[in-house]
């Protein structure tokens, strides 16, 4: 029979045993509020992303761990993130995505009067702005040459804090692990219309990658005639009525993990209820996704990318899981029902709704038409997040930003913690009792 004790009751028996248990005891840990012991030094330096230095972002954070990339901007889809690296600290360069960017900003009109394509129909792309030194606090500010536009100074890099990395109390004692970590931040504005949308790529130390959109600006002044039920009283009494609409935003990533082919996998979990006075029990099947789909997230199900060549140091293929934030799902186009498509790569295929890749005419012209049951060979990865708005007194004057996006969250990219303290290095698999 396994004996399960509860963290509590393990200290206690750390605390009668501590001889016979730590035999191969750690050195003792940080004092509560201490910065824990740094991760060993990065080795030498990974080659530079295959671009000019000026269209390269390079930044070492956390313990020694560095994201590398590449960008560059189009009048379409604004910035593209391209050769996207991640080395852990210590450890050596692992490619995650070969290109990553927004694919389009859908925005229908509760009233059906307006629907809009922000990317491919509204001129998302020639729409940035130009950032002040104070938008980009502690960071750098670089010039994006818009073609027949001029110079735009609207890339912003900077790193900004993100609280708990992790914390670990120790068993006995009062000593803590824990550390403070900041986030690499990559983004740019764009206005379109009365709007302007926060295009945001956050890369944390442990290999994270969060994807986000925030939508700010102002509402439209033309669209407060919604008296039909469809929008929000705002200003005195009841007189105007902001129409209500959705933003289903679209992101398209190719990742290429380890330079090589990938795989997708799903991952459904089913809880059946207690038997016999005994607890229930969940049963967790993998589904392997072979053939071109259009997902839709449920309670306990999620995907990952798996990389087709690349392993970590316990032999476990790396991979990366899709985790998407709060979402709103629309009806209302095929294209907007789904929440993540995977579709074999085409060039041509680019844009998730009105493409402009100049796709044969019998190929349809959004994401939903492309999933057709091709073998996956080479995978296209599509993800959709939506925000149903309807707006409140507090979205005017200027409108404060909401958000909608996702992360990627590495799975056995590394054997361990990334940021794992040197103490507790040695500590891979089942944790030590006493540590």
């Amino acid at each position: 029979m396994t004996v399960r004790y509860s963290r509590r009751a393990r200290g206690t028996l750390a605390a009668l045993a501590a001889t016979a248990l730590l035999g191969t005891a750690t050195a003792a840990s940080p004092a509560v509020g201490a910065p824990a012991a740094t991760a060993p030094a990065a080795p030498a330096a990974a080659p530079a992303p295959p671009c000019s230095a000026a269209q390269r972002v390079t930044r070492t954070l956390d313990g020694g761990a560095v994201w590398a990339m590449c960008w560059r901007y189009s009048t379409d889809a604004g910035l593209i993130l391209d050769h996207i690296t991640y080395q852990p600290p210590g450890g050596a360069p692992v490619k995650v995505l070969r290109t990553a960017r927004l694919a389009q900003i859908h925005v229908p009109y509760d009233d059906g009067g307006a629907e809009y394509d922000d990317l491919t129909g509204a001129g998302f792309g020639w729409g940035l702005q130009d950032l002040k030194p104070a938008e980009c606090p502690g960071g750098a500010l670089t010039t994006v040459k818009i073609p027949d536009a001029g110079r735009v100074k609207g890339l912003c890099t900077t790193t900004r804090a993100r609280g708990h990395a992790y914390r670990m109390a120790k068993d006995t004692g009062t000593g803590v692990y824990q550390a403070q970590a900041k986030d690499l931040l990559v983004y740019t504005v764009n206005k379109v219309g009365w709007y302007e949308y926060i295009s945001e790529w956050r890369f944390s130390a442990d290999g994270t990658i969060g994807v986000n959109v925030g939508a700010t600006g102002s509402l439209s002044p033309v669209d407060y005639n919604a008296a039909d039920g469809r929008g929000w009283p705002l200003g005195k009494g009841a007189r105007g009525y902001a129409t209500s609409h959705a933003h289903n935003v679209f992101w398209k990533l190719d990742f290429g993990l380890d330079g090589g082919k990938d795989r997708i996998e799903q991952y459904d979990s089913t809880v059946t209820a207690p038997a016999r006075g005994g607890g229930p029990t969940v049963k967790t099947r993998r589904t392997a996704v072979t053939k071109e789909l259009a997902g839709d997230a449920k309670n306990m199900r999620w995907w990952r990318v798996v990389s087709g060549t690349g392993k970590n140091a316990d032999g476990h293929p790396r991979s990366y899981e899709i985790v998407p934030g709060h979402t709103d799902t629309h009806a209302g186009r095929p294209f907007t029902r789904h929440d993540v498509y995977f579709t074999q790569a085409r060039s041509c295929e680019q844009y998730a709704s009105n493409n402009i890749g100049n796709c044969p005419a019998n190929a349809g012209d959004s994401v939903d038409k492309w999933v057709n049951g091709e073998t996956l060979t080479k995978p296209t990865v599509w993800v959709n997040i939506g925000f149903h708005h309807i707006a409140r007194d507090e979205d005017q004057q200027p409108m404060p930003v909401h958000w909608q996006g996702f992360q990627l969250a590495p799975r056995d990219v590394t054997a361990m913690n990334p940021l794992t303290p040197a103490d507790l290095a040695s500590q891979n698999g089942q944790p030590e009792l006493g540590s």
